[in-house]
């Protein structure tokens, strides 16, 4: 997607590089011997997100801090030695605009000229400020017997894109593509199972909520309720500083018990927005479509609360996972006992960086 790679032959391995609201995250990948292979992998973090609600990376109004992301980025290629230039980038679903169309079926010529019309009709913005893509996701017989052309229609603000060439040309990248996170997400953990997965991607400062059915991304929202949410939650409700009470939620989650209890209640009330979010995502998905949902499916650093899937999966009354993404990775043996809990973290940068070997 927004891709200007014709071919990667001849790269030995490129970056998948995820520029969340609070942290980023990169993972160097080469073509192994059956799957694509973990070469390398880091994260920085920034927690001054939790203090002052205005100091992230990046937030919902297109702002990103070109010079301070491209440092950070610097930092991280140079703690990590990576050897690769070439990166694939991934934009947040709460920058750009995601809708889904219905079309009589047409040829493509038809197609073209229709989408054309109908794409300046549906997104917010002039269509000469933004890039926009447009993807066949599906197709469905409608009541009158007549096929319907689903197809998904993403537009990011031209704005936005120069400000990321700009961060990764000054990184000493070559910024190679960018993708929205939802897809990467999809690509990473999706699997054979072909019934529609609700995915609940956790971050410091947003959650995004996608459904992906056959592959093919269906919908997409998001909110501002997140792990963010938690850790401000308990700081306020205990009168600890906001570095304590991140420490408490990562050793303790949901699964505090006798004077630990109070931890758990202080969260629910945030945790259930997110789920609130979910179940609205899923009840517009399942009316629109007339299908049903069968699964969730966690990522983010927010899946690794303790006892979040449980919890899940009793409000929501649907089978519950923490995505792995490295079930379809070769990686080095040291990964092996820190996989489940960077899984949810990395989902997104590796679905980048297994982009060209799926």
């Amino acid at each position: 997607m927004f891709d200007s790679i014709k071919s990667l032959i001849g790269i030995q391995s490129y970056l998948g590089v995820d520029i969340g609201t609070t942290s980023i995250k990169m993972v160097e990948i080469s073509k192994g011997k059956r799957r694509p292979k973990i070469e390398n992998y880091g994260v920085l973090e920034s927690y001054g997100h939790l203090e002052r609600i205005n100091d992230a990376i990046q937030t919902a109004g297109l702002k990103i801090m070109e010079k301070e992301a491209a440092e950070l980025l610097k930092l991280l290629l140079k703690q990590l030695k990576i050897k690769s230039r070439e990166a694939i980038a991934s934009i947040p679903a709460f920058s750009v605009f995601i809708t889904s169309l219905e079309i009589p079926e047409m040829s493509e010529v038809d197609m073209a000229k229709t989408m054309s019309f109908q794409i300046s009709q549906h997104i917010p913005l002039p269509v000469q400020e933004v890039a926009i893509e447009w993807l066949k996701i599906g197709e469905r017989d409608d009541e009158s017997g007549f096929t319907k052309q689903q197809i998904l229609v993403i537009s990011i603000p031209n704005e936005l894109i120069s400000r990321y060439k700009t961060i990764f040309k000054l990184a000493g990248l070559k910024l190679k593509a960018l993708e929205v996170e939802s897809l990467s997400l999809a690509r990473a953990l999706g699997d054979n199972n072909p019934a529609p997965s609700l995915l609940v991607d956790i971050g410091g400062r947003s959650t995004n909520i996608s459904v992906v059915e056959k592959g093919f991304l269906k919908y997409n929202n998001h909110t501002d309720f997140a792990g963010g949410s938690l850790t401000q939650a308990i700081s306020s409700g205990l009168n600890i500083n906001i570095r304590r009470a991140e420490e408490l939620k990562k050793q303790r989650g949901l699964l505090g018990a006798g004077g630990e209890f109070e931890l758990s209640t202080l969260i629910f009330p945030f945790l259930d927005a997110i789920i609130n979010e979910a179940n609205r995502g899923r009840t517009v998905f399942e009316k629109n479509q007339g299908v049903k949902i069968e699964r969730v499916l966690l990522a983010g650093g927010g899946a690794n609360l303790l006892g979040i899937e449980k919890y899940f999966e009793e409000q929501i009354n649907l089978p519950v996972t923490i995505g792995n993404p490295f079930l379809k990775m070769e990686y080095p043996a040291r990964i092996e006992p820190m996989a489940k809990e960077l899984g949810p973290s990395f989902s997104v940068a590796i679905g980048l960086g297994i982009k060209e070997f799926v």
